[in-house]
């Protein structure tokens, strides 16, 4: 996990309508950047809705939120679709910002050791640094957990 007060490192990464986004457009702007596994799952289905949401109230309080899995910018579109997201998911197939993020790890799933994506927050300052960072968070809660956090 990254620490707090280091700067959040920028990426380059295809969005559900497959426009180019980098993490450097935003400065200015407080950035909840939250990663989770695949579209469509039971948590990340919980988590995305609970964004969307509190989308109104993030976006009242400056913030943007964008969420991060390896899933390709097609999935995110029917996920978008699905559920009406009113945020950015980006594309990470690579596992680019993954890998920058530290949250590819071993994980244990029923007794089997895996590769996967840690369920992660970040909230990024306006000035680009980490200003909040939560691992293994809980996806129906994590989404108040941000919100509550922002000044």
């Amino acid at each position: 996990m990254l620490a707090v007060g280091a700067k959040a490192p920028d990426f380059t990464l295809q969005d559900q309508n497959g426009k180019e986004r980098t993490l450097a457009e935003f400065l200015g702007q407080k950035v909840v950047l939250y990663f989770y596994s695949k579209d469509m799952t039971s948590g990340c289905t919980k988590q995305a809705c609970g964004f969307a949401e509190l989308y109104p109230q993030f976006t009242e309080k400056g913030a943007v939120v964008i969420g991060i899995s390896k899933d390709t910018a097609a999935s995110h579109k029917k996920f978008e679709e699905k559920y009406s997201l009113p945020f950015i998911l980006l594309a990470d197939p690579e596992k680019e910002a993954i890998q920058a993020y530290d949250v590819w790890k071993e994980k244990n799933m029923y007794g089997k050791k895996t590769m996967g994506v840690v369920r992660t927050t970040y909230l990024i300052d306006e000035n680009g640094m980490i200003a909040k960072a939560f691992a293994k968070v809980n996806a129906a809660e994590n989404p108040m957990q941000m919100l509550n956090g922002l000044s």
